[in-house]
């Protein structure tokens, strides 16, 4: 990553404005998984230790753009403060001269967390004004919120237009294990995908098999790939506009693009209902594919077992529901087990991940879903563009 860091800046005695991605899962007032909250800890101590006075600002929920008690900062606060063992406080806005007068008294060696970005209406419109209010609070600015970088809004661009910028430690992170996997991978590379819809990964797909040895795709998707190749699907989800895509992709990936090659149906994507493994292209009428079989996971093993490098994003079927399950946690326990550079992309992988224990044993978990799979399809993400590049000048 050629973009300038927070160890590039002096920080010392200086107010720093850090945008961080604590949109963590909030239930009963507590914090329920604070994986995004740790994540931001290297940036925040290296910021004390050197003096700095941190001034946090993210985003929680989707609240309407107006305060929210649901939506309220204090729970993140509270385990903020238990993991960061330093002072934490929590203010109730995040600009304004109530805001400004606050941070005038806070006292030093700790951190100040403002309120929901979202619980402004010009966060997500990346208003100038909002932008202007928060660039006041601050001498420098810190993007350490990969998870939001790839949105234009006023946290994530604006101010960055307004301050000295600079990336965090776990954006730098993120965008470097990103770049190895598309840029200089040690082969071979194995790329996985899973998720519901071809339309929703169509560029990703395109992406990694332009830099992939094998592309194993998995989840519901498949079933809009295999209608292509003339395979009856039952009642299995199927993207019916994109067929001339999946064949498309099929022509030109050749050998690359590995596909299932048994499942799990039922007649009902529910509890309790009724699964049974069978050959791809012998789904009964009135059944529906909800996971990839043990053949398919064992096939898709020997492939990640002879991988140097492992990049996967998205389940293998209905993990939520114990039943479609199975597949996912093989290709998760294949991956961990392996002894590739292994890279999970955000969202429901990591979920499977962390439900199976097993992130210890991964390489590198990105915390951006929906940004790490924009970085991947080779978009430009506002909130990285905007900060400087770095100029080696040989120091």
């Amino acid at each position: 990553m050629n973009k300038k860091t927070v160890k590039d800046l002096d920080v010392g005695g200086k107010r720093v404005l850090v945008r961080v991605d604590f949109n963590v899962p909030v239930k009963d007032g507590e914090v329920t998984d604070d994986t995004r909250i740790r994540r931001a800890l290297p940036t925040l101590r290296d910021l004390l230790e050197r003096g700095a006075r941190p001034v946090l600002i993210s985003h929680l929920g989707r609240p309407k753009g107006a305060p929210d008690p649901k939506y309220a900062m204090d729970p993140v606060a509270k385990r903020l403060r238990e993991l960061l063992g330093a002072p934490v406080r929590k203010l109730d806005g995040a600009t304004g001269p109530e805001v400004e007068a606050a941070l005038d008294d806070a006292p030093e060696g700790g951190v100040t967390l403002l309120e929901n970005s979202r619980f402004y209406p010009g966060e997500t419109k990346n208003d100038p004004e909002l932008a202007e209010g928060l660039a006041a609070l601050a001498e420098l600015y810190v993007n350490d919120a990969f998870g939001a970088a790839h949105r234009a809004h006023a946290t994530t661009v604006g101010v960055a237009e307004k301050l000295p910028a600079a990336a965090g430690l776990l954006m730098q992170e993120e965008l470097d294990y990103l770049d190895s996997v598309l840029r200089t991978p040690e082969r071979p590379f194995v790329a996985i995908l899973g998720g519901a819809k071809v339309s929703d990964k169509l560029g990703v797909i395109e992406s990694l098999l332009g830099v992939a040895d094998t592309l194993l795709i998995g989840g519901a998707m498949c079933f809009t790939f295999f209608k292509a190749q003339g395979y009856g699907v039952g009642d299995s989800l199927v993207e019916d506009d994109y067929l001339e895509e999946a064949k498309r992709l099929l022509g030109e990936a050749g050998g690359k693009l590995v596909l299932p090659v048994d499942v799990v149906v039922a007649e009902a994507m529910e509890e309790g209902a009724e699964a049974r493994v069978v050959p791809v292209g012998e789904i009964p009428d009135g059944m529906m594919g909800l996971d990839v079989g043990p053949e398919t996971v064992e096939a898709f093993r020997s492939h990640i077992t002879d991988a140097s490098t492992v990049f996967w994003n998205g389940p293998m079927g209905v993990f939520e529901i114990e039943a479609f399950a199975k597949g996912t946690e093989g290709v998760a326990r294949a991956v961990a087990e392996s002894r590739a550079t292994s890279v999970v992309g955000g969202g429901d992988s990591v979920a499977a991940v962390s439900k199976l224990g097993l992130e210890d044993e991964m390489s590198f978990i990105s915390t951006g879903g929906g940004a790490s799979l924009e970085y991947v399809e080779g978009k430009e993400l506002p909130g990285v563009a905007v900060l400087p590049d770095r100029i080696d000048r040989g120091e």
